[in-house]
């Protein structure tokens, strides 16, 4: 799936650009779980829509993750 030749061989603006995808997948991961699993959230939101925004936040790394895949695969 992660094929480090073809990591190497791609421009540094592409690598960048990668790397950069794979962190915002990260953040929005890691955010989406904490939403769900923060009992003392900060912010006073309930917690029906807490678990519904870390569930979308979920859905939307997934996606993020997914588009990265798809323009690996075409590079």
């Amino acid at each position: 799936m992660l094929n480090l030749r073809s990591f190497q061989q791609k421009s540094p603006q592409q690598r960048f650009l990668f790397i950069l995808g794979l962190v915002m997948f990260a953040f929005y991961m890691v955010l989406g779980v904490g939403l769900i699993v923060w009992k003392d959230f900060p912010v006073d939101i309930e917690r029906t829509y807490r678990i519904l925004l870390g569930v979308l936040l979920i859905v939307y790394a997934a996606i993020r993750f997914s588009r990265i895949l798809k323009q690996k695969e075409q590079d």
